[in-house]
């Protein structure tokens, strides 16, 4: 009989907790659950929240010093490019908040809609993500490359997303009310394409799930850089590790740059990285103030570990005896 009354009660449960899992906006415990390797700060929805130094030095580096170090770690499938730019030329990064529109059938809208209804939300579903935004998030939307009666905004949800966040949005689909929106301050954004139309056939199905944007994977509260070549969506697990690799990875070109100039390298171009090469960069580097954005403790942790992969002999490797 306990076994009985036990079961019964485990059916309960599983019932009444099957109507919060199907909702359109993932609960904190579900967003926890996908970023679980997270240790840091958190919003109170339960996404990642990177550190805020992060969105700035992140749009200082090239997208491929982020994607090789991502692809080291065996992160393959982080960057979608093809994109048009609202302003062009404007780099842009922030925490995501996803979004997912699919192809809109009438039972799946009217469970949508009794939901909203019953959350008290007054607004077509294509503006429930904005709702959600806070400052420093990008606004990631999988419109299922949707462009011709696919526009997710026009002028007037493009101007609440500028004021809920300065830190724009990416959209596999189309967007309307362009020349409107690319006067609104604080409002950078990639897109498929403009089309005049209204969204029609489409409805929201998630908020803060995983999604994909064209061959990427995005996870809510990942770090995406934004720029006029493409995106890469950085998990927040590597967000700051990313950024301080791409940093390295960009002060050994710069002086490699340099030194081509001048001739110094001869006629090989992009290597020749012995150690001695390396404390000659590190000194160039330390030698001018803000040229090392990262720690001092970071630099020289990675200037210890490039010294070692790159030596040509184990003469040559640091702390070798001589």
């Amino acid at each position: 009989m306990k076994l009985l009354k036990a079961a019964l009660l485990g059916c309960a449960i599983a019932l009444a907790a099957s109507p919060a899992m199907a909702q359109v906006k993932q609960t904190r415990a579900q967003m926890m659950n996908y970023t679980s390797e997270w240790k840091g700060e958190r919003f109170p929805d339960g996404r990642p929240k990177v550190p805020d130094s992060l969105l700035d030095r992140v749009t200082k580096v090239p997208l491929e010093n982020i994607w090789g170090f991502l692809r080291s770690k065996g992160y393959n499938a982080q960057f979608e490019g093809g994109w048009q730019s609202l302003q062009p030329g404007k780099a842009f990064a922030g925490r995501a908040l996803t979004a997912q529109y699919m192809p809109s059938r009438p039972d799946m809208v009217n469970v949508i809609n009794a939901e909203g209804k019953r959350d008290g939300r007054v607004t077509g579903n294509n503006q429930w993500p904005i709702n959600e935004l806070v400052m420093g998030d990008v606004y990631v939307a999988d419109g299922f490359g949707k462009v011709v009666e696919g526009t997710l905004i026009g002028s007037n949800l493009a101007s609440g997303i500028a004021a809920h966040t300065h830190s724009g949005f990416i959209f596999d689909a189309g967007i309307r009310d362009a020349e409107e929106a690319r006067e609104i301050p604080n409002l950078p954004g990639l897109y498929r394409a403009y089309d005049p139309s209204y969204w029609v056939d489409m409805t929201l199905t998630s908020i803060n799930a995983p999604i994909r944007i064209g061959r990427a994977s995005v996870l809510p509260g990942d770090l995406v850089v934004a720029k006029t070549d493409g995106v890469i969506f950085i998990p927040a697990i590597l967000a700051e590790e990313a950024v301080a690799s791409a940093e390295f990875t960009q002060l050994e070109d710069t002086y490699n740059f340099e030194l081509n100039r001048t001739g110094a390298n001869g006629g090989e171009f992009e290597g020749g990285w012995t150690p001695k090469k390396y404390d000659a960069m590190a000194a160039w580097a330390l030698g001018t103030p803000g040229r090392v954005r990262m720690s001092r403790a970071e630099f020289d942790r990675y200037l210890a570990a490039r010294k070692a992969a790159n030596a040509k002999t184990i003469s040559e490797a640091p702390g070798t005896r001589r």
